[in-house]
């Protein structure tokens, strides 16, 4: 029996490849689970039909991603925070607070889409990987500068 995976079937193969599987495998376990149709000419045509759809709409979403990315590669954020000696900060400058800088300049990103190996603890300016896509990605300048000091 020929079948058109619809999924990823371990040791069987990737989706939308058509394989030949016993009559048993493929009607009693493939097919009711969802994850391969039969391999007639309709059903050929049918998937290769979504399969052009799946890949139209992946590639917009990567566009989208890659316009994203250089907006935010040429942004610079200036982050204030209270520090102390050896220009150490009190507390840290962490993904959340660069998500909400980015948000005050009208960039909505996911504070864990923005790859901080550990919250940043000292002043200077950095460059902070943000993850878009698997396949895209930018990196945006924080600058984290001494907070002016509040007068008494």
């Amino acid at each position: 029996m020929k079948v058109i995976l619809r999924e990823d079937v371990k040791g069987l193969g990737q989706m939308g490849s058509v394989v030949n599987v016993a009559n048993g495998y493929g009607r009693n376990y493939l097919v009711p689970k969802n994850l391969a149709v039969e391999a007639s000419p309709k059903n050929i045509k049918q998937f290769e039909h979504e399969k052009n759809l799946i890949l139209n709409k992946a590639k917009l979403i990567i566009r989208s991603a890659e316009d994203l990315s250089r907006k935010i590669s040429g942004i610079t954020l200036t982050i204030e925070a209270q520090s102390g000696e050896e220009d150490k900060l009190f507390g840290s400058v962490t993904s959340m607070d660069i998500a909400e800088a980015l948000s005050k300049q009208g960039v909505e990103i996911d504070k864990r889409k923005i790859i901080l190996e550990e919250p940043i603890k000292r002043l200077g300016t950095f460059s902070v990987p943000v993850k878009l896509h698997q396949d895209v990605s930018a990196n945006v300048t924080v600058e984290v500068k001494k907070a002016a000091a509040a007068e008494a």
